[in-house]
């Protein structure tokens, strides 16, 4: 929003704008109470699953520790393929900024209903304040969810073989399955669109543009992000197009691992059923966890991977506790990590009202690079 000038208007007119800027957003307001009632009523409505995965917290003492330490190194892995992955999109050698703004990006994320786009903005803002330009950053964080999105769309179709060989299964896995082949050749469609064509990316900009100005009203309105979007497109197309092999190893290898973190868990149970159906299970929850009625999926994920466990032939309370230690590690250890690295971050670049936002100096800002390491 525009700021106003007092010098061109006698003091009593200078109250309305300034009122103007400080009124509540009420659409954003009934928005968020919105989902914030939605997400109160699916935890609700599964809240007497979340009571049973929680309550096997007692048997964690039961599993077995080198399946456990082999789990966390799993999930670990996955997010430095992330990092690596946003790296090569955002052009960047740089390891500090891009992976304490993608824990905290990651938190607000699983304790925000609907927190996608506000995890996203808080990301995008640290890398800003660490020197990442603002196209580059729009552009490359843009890539990284597209290609890490369509990995797990994916999954189902690794899944097929087993299927077509005759593996038994669950007339709802089957469907599930279907689902989600159907929704990878959508969304590697919707891909394919939005890298050879303006008009989508233009309005996804604009779309950033406008959660950007409102999360940020204390700072210069953003106006040229789609056209900017663009050429960032542009010039992600030709990176990725002379490392599309490691981008692409980055991006299979995160949903990879955190499978491998599931199946780690598994085992550190004693149970080992058929992997083509956790593979299923795990597909179909991911796919389940993109609709945006809890933070970070909480209820939705644990009540869907359970059920699908079982289906997938695992005892229930091997299925209650393997979903339990799954989610301790890839979803509240990473949540616990976002703010800690939002400490550091700040005491890194020294961000605050009384600095402006601004790296401690000029060495410790990011620059873009076409050979990241």
């Amino acid at each position: 929003m525009a700021s106003h000038d007092p010098s061109h208007s006698p003091a009593p007119q200078n109250r309305a704008p300034r009122d103007q800027e400080t009124a509540p957003n009420w659409r954003s307001i009934a928005k968020r109470a919105v989902l914030f009632l939605l997400s109160g009523l699916v935890i609700y409505v599964l809240g007497p699953v979340l009571v049973k995965v929680f309550a096997a917290w007692p048997r964690l003492t039961s599993l077995q520790p080198a399946f456990v330490v082999l789990g966390v190194v799993s999930e670990a892995a996955a997010f430095a393929c992330t990092f690596a992955l946003k790296r090569i999109a955002l052009r960047t050698r740089a390891f500090f900024p891009v992976v304490t703004a993608g824990l905290v990006g990651n938190a607000v994320t699983n304790i925000m209903p609907g927190g996608d786009a506000t995890g996203a903005a808080v990301e995008f803002h640290m890398l800003s304040v660490a020197g990442v330009d603002t196209g580059t950053a729009v552009g490359g964080l843009t890539a990284t969810a597209i290609l890490q999105t369509g990995s797990l769309l994916a999954l189902p179709v690794l899944a097929l073989p087993a299927v077509l060989a005759g593996v038994p299964i669950e007339r709802g896995l089957d469907h599930l399955a279907l689902l989600g082949l159907v929704m990878f050749v959508l969304f590697a469609a919707f891909g394919l669109v939005l890298f050879v064509t303006d008009a989508p990316l233009r309005m996804i900009g604009k779309l950033a543009q406008d959660v950007r100005n409102s999360a940020l009203r204390h700072q210069q309105p953003m106006k040229d992000l789609p056209d900017r979007l663009i050429t960032q497109r542009n010039s992600t197309r030709t990176a990725l197009g002379a490392k599309w092999w490691q981008a692409l190893l980055f991006a299979v290898g995160r949903v990879g691992l955190d499978f491998g973190c599931l199946l780690a868990m598994m085992a550190a149970t004693g149970t080992s059923p058929e992997p083509a159906l956790v593979l299923i299970a795990y597909a179909s929850t991911t796919v389940l966890a993109f609709l945006p009625v809890t933070p970070g999926g909480l209820g939705l994920v644990e009540g869907s991977l359970t059920g699908l466990l079982i289906l997938a032939g695992v005892p229930a309370a091997d299925a209650v506790l393997s979903t339990l230690a799954y989610r301790l590690v890839s979803y509240w250890l990473p949540t616990l990590a976002g703010p800690v690295a939002h400490v550091v971050f700040k005491s890194r670049y020294h961000t605050g009202p009384d600095h402006s936002s601004q790296p401690e100096d000029a060495s410790n800002r990011t620059r873009p690079t076409e050979e990241p390491s």
